[in-house]
């Protein structure tokens, strides 16, 4: 009975021991990328400490950070996945922020939930992109101008 409870006690171990390198090992490049954006906030835009992160994926990958400078100023860095490409730097209160964002999708739409809510660029335009399921669970995607806070395009039923 002994050589069972250990088998088994050994088994279970090495499961966890491989669950956890092979999670770890799948994370390193979302980490990775992550310390880049953070590293290069800190150096362009003196980011001294950070808020919030966000990936976008639309035509281009931009990772961004939202922190605050030295002088205690927010912040809004669009670091682009092309290290060719240029940052975007704005202050926080230069455009709208994230829950006037969903407050407006809530005004124009109807959503059952929330999926996520991430800063991005597109066609040079800093924006917000909120992914929500709608009343017939239908995944759908609006984008809201971050500068001025008018709706720019939706995607719907998907």
């Amino acid at each position: 009975m002994k050589k069972w409870i250990l088998l088994i006690s050994s088994i279970v171990l090495i499961i966890a021991v491989v669950s956890i390198v092979i999670y770890s090992k799948a994370r390193a490049p979302f980490n990775n990328d992550r310390e880049m954006a953070e590293k290069k906030a800190g150096k362009e835009a003196e980011i001294v400490s950070i808020d919030k992160y966000y990936i976008y994926n639309g035509s281009h990958t931009y990772y961004t950070i939202v922190g605050k400078d030295k002088a205690g100023v927010q912040k809004v860095v669009w670091i682009p996945d092309n290290p060719k490409e240029k940052l975007v730097i704005k202050k926080l209160s230069d455009g709208i922020s994230e829950q006037d964002a969903i407050n407006k999708l809530f005004n124009e739409e109807k959503p059952k939930e929330i999926l996520g809510v991430r800063l991005g660029i597109e066609k040079d335009l800093p924006i917000w992109e909120l992914a929500y399921l709608d009343e017939k669970s239908n995944l759908n995607y609006y984008y809201i101008h971050f500068d001025t806070g008018e709706w720019w395009r939706k995607i719907d039923n998907l």
